[in-house]
């Protein structure tokens, strides 16, 4: 155990280099052999099978594992991996009492340390594998999360920032990037190569590390900083997970440090009254000032947490906010895909001198119950696993021949080798699309009766493959356009069906945003309404914005509501847009906006923009004025005054279906009016740039971290 003696108790500085004076207290090394519990198994590299690179920095790695022997065989781990020659005096030290601090700790919202031990060249943490990823790309992708999500979060935090100040321990470097997300979504606290141990309330530390836009005044001027520095730090989290921005942040290191120590606290006044005052306390630079102090009771007496049940809480009771499923254990979706395409290899270190190896003595550390731990992914590894390691795609299906491809994926047949059971796959290219939110999506909902369901997912450095049921059927309007006596009622059926399962993704907070005919199917041939199934959830956004305003805009010819043309937000309203495109054009036979292949774009968007609908004349004459009503209501140009999927539901065109017409409405030539819709996604396309995915290093978030290794963050280590 590391541990600081006042000079005057006998802490006399010494020669050897593991031992670091800081004003008055020595660091001594102590033996702490005595974690290993008897009958416990030591660790060592050969019993961990690597699978996925999960993050790297300049000291080493971490890994996806999976151990393959001992009464844990089978569990997946991750591997924190230091190499002892790349560590600084200070960050040997530090890497010591990080092992230290997990060895001590046992919280529900802290990152549990399973084993510790060393070889003559590195280190090896063996943590929870929080199959989740960290709250900084979460944040990257969603820019700011609603009240109650924040809520949520700096409950759980604040507990576990509690236990560690209640065994003297400050932390020192909170930030998303150190906050991780088990299969649930509850958070979890990481990475303590920044905390410091052994300090009580009477006594400060005085070392200027952690991240520059994160750090306390105290911290910063160096004068001496306590647990209240965490609860600084706990207030820049909940601005900037409710702001998607920092409060205090220059264009370099000294400005930052200055507005820290000076500037005012710009408050959004979109932030509610309660936000507000929570972080009017936080924020006060004079620590006996601040909210914290004196304990987590402070924090759980404001009023913002009014509605929190502490103790369920802890027990783990509360939902989260946001549940990352995956597919398998060991999937790795919500993690950088910078890191997991990497071929897993822990090279030999290079061998240190032989007092930094004696500087870790007693590192070795097996925790009592890792064969009880429950939020441990498990999995029992196959013949096949244990012989190749991860199953691949081809292991289990074999590929048939080609369905359809757009810019970022490929869609083909495929066979299962053992059933032989024939199914679709979906192979989306890592490199121009985030496969992560789809995946989300379809193993959440994907169980509705009109949604594709999702079988089976795989992952390799450059692909994702999913694996989904194949629909033998026509495309929806296909079917519409080319049946012989298509009436009416057939088109309520239809729009029916659809509504119901676009209310249930609505209800779900999920927006399809690309429900163009060709996501619309049947599963087979009968035709029947139960058997049609909304497919492709590339361009799917789970909504977290308590407005449901999404801000990127998807671009699919004629089935574009007029907001995001004009490249604003829009909400769930884009998806009641395209079923009333659809449903114009089963009644008409005919896109409401481009009627010929010749169409120009400028005439498509006018069109469109115009809100202009011709609803007189041909079918139009054959349909009941409720078809008209409900048409012009779906297709309104506000978005606001639009009808939401309830209220298409309660329309009498919906309710009363049963006594609409029975008439044959006449149609145009199918091909021709696809061929008219082909062309208006194609002009758009000409005309629009289509959007460009880039990696989460590339939001406005992660710009702002570009800088942290080389000038902001100090004394930081390998965050997992």
């Amino acid at each position: 155990m590391v541990f600081y003696l006042p000079e005057e108790q006998g802490g006399k500085e010494q020669e050897q280099p593991w031992i670091l004076p800081t004003r008055g207290y020595i660091l001594k090394e102590i033996d702490i052999s005595h974690h290993v519990k008897e009958g416990c198994e030591k660790a060592d590299p050969s019993q961990f099978q690597l699978l996925k690179v999960l993050g790297q920095g300049s000291y080493g790695k971490v890994f996806l594992v999976r151990k393959i022997r001992g009464v844990d065989r089978g569990q997946l781990y991750a591997m924190k991996v230091l190499k002892k020659a790349t560590l600084k005096v200070r960050d040997r030290v530090r890497s010591k009492m990080e092992r230290d601090i997990l060895a001590e700790v046992n919280h529900p919202f802290i990152v549990k340390l399973h084993y510790a031990f060393q070889t003559e060249g590195k280190l090896y943490l063996i943590l929870d594998f929080l199959r989740g990823g960290d709250l900084f790309t979460r944040l990257s992708k969603e820019v700011m999360f609603t009240e109650e999500d924040v809520k949520f979060y700096l409950a759980e935090l604040a507990l576990a920032l509690d236990h560690l100040h209640s065994l003297g321990i400050i932390y020192r470097d909170l930030k998303p990037e150190n906050i991780l997300l088990d299969e649930e979504g509850h958070i979890k606290i990481t990475d303590f190569g920044l905390s410091k141990e052994a300090i009580d309330h009477d006594k400060r530390a005085y070392s200027f590390c952690g991240t520059i836009e994160y750090m306390a005044p105290e911290v910063v001027n160096r004068r001496g900083h306590t647990q209240s520095a965490d609860w600084w730090s706990f207030g820049v989290l909940m601005f900037e997970m409710l702001t998607g921005s920092l409060p205090f942040q220059g264009k370099d290191r000294k400005e930052t440090m200055a507005l820290i120590l000076k500037a005012k606290l710009g408050m959004p006044q979109f932030l509610s009254p309660e936000v507000q005052s929570l972080l009017r306390a936080l924020f006060k630079r004079n620590p006996a000032n601040r909210l914290g102090p004196e304990g987590v009771e402070e924090i759980k007496r404001h009023r913002f947490f009014a509605s929190i049940d502490w103790n369920k809480l802890y027990r783990k009771e509360v939902r989260p906010p946001f549940k990352p499923t995956v597919g398998r254990p060991e999937d790795t979706f919500h993690f950088d895909p910078e890191f997991t395409s990497r071929t897993p290899t822990d090279s030999p270190g290079i061998p240190p001198s032989a007092n930094t190896h004696q500087l870790f003595r007693g590192f070795s550390f097996v925790a009592t119950n890792q064969n009880q731990e429950p939020s441990v992914a498990t999995v029992a590894p196959s013949r096949q696993e244990r012989l190749r390691g991860d199953v691949v795609f081809s292991d289990v299906y074999e590929l048939k021949g080609e369905v359809a491809q757009t810019a970022t994926s490929i869609w083909r047949r495929c066979l299962h080798r053992v059933t032989a059971v024939e199914y679709s796959v979906k192979i989306i290219d890592k490199t121009k699309k985030d496969p992560s939110e789809e995946i989300e999506i379809l193993l959440r909902y994907g169980q509705h009766p009109n949604i594709i369901t999702l079988k089976d997912v795989f992952d390799d450095s450059q692909h994702v493959f999913l694996v989904q049921d194949l629909l033998r059927g026509d495309e929806l309007l296909n079917r519409a356009l080319s049946v012989p006596n298509f009436t009416e009622r057939d088109a309520s059926d239809i729009i029916c069906t659809l509504t119901k399962t676009v209310e249930y993704l609505h209800s779900q907070g999920v927006v399809h945003r690309d429900l163009k005919p060709s996501n619309l199917r049947y599963s087979d041939d009968s035709g029947l309404p139960e058997c049609i199934r909304i497919c492709d959830f590339g361009s799917a956004k789970q909504l977290r914005a308590e407005n449901g305003l999404l801000m990127t805009p998807c671009f699919t010819a004629t089935f574009m509501a007029p907001e995001v043309l004009r490249k604003q937000g829009y909400d769930a309203a884009c998806d009641i847009w395209s079923l009333g495109i659809l449903l114009y054009t089963m009644i008409a036979g005919f896109s409401p906006f481009a009627s010929t292949p010749k169409d120009t774009a400028e005439e498509i968007l006018a069109q469109i923009a115009s809100g202009k609908l011709m609803i007189t004349g041909g079918n139009w004459d054959l349909v009941t004025d409720s078809a008209k009503d409900i048409v012009s209501k779906m297709l309104h140009v506000d978005p606001h005054q639009r009808l939401t999927a309830p209220q298409v539901l309660r329309h009498p065109w919906i309710v009363e279906r049963d006594q609409l017409s029975d008439r044959a409405l006449t149609r145009q030539d199918a091909v021709t009016v696809k061929g008219a819709l082909s062309a208006t996604y194609a002009a758009l396309r000409r005309c629009a740039p289509a959007p460009v995915l880039e990696p989460v290093q590339s939001s406005s978030l992660a710009q702002r971290r570009l800088s942290v290794c080389a000038r902001i963050s100090t004394g930081s280590q390998l965050v997992y």
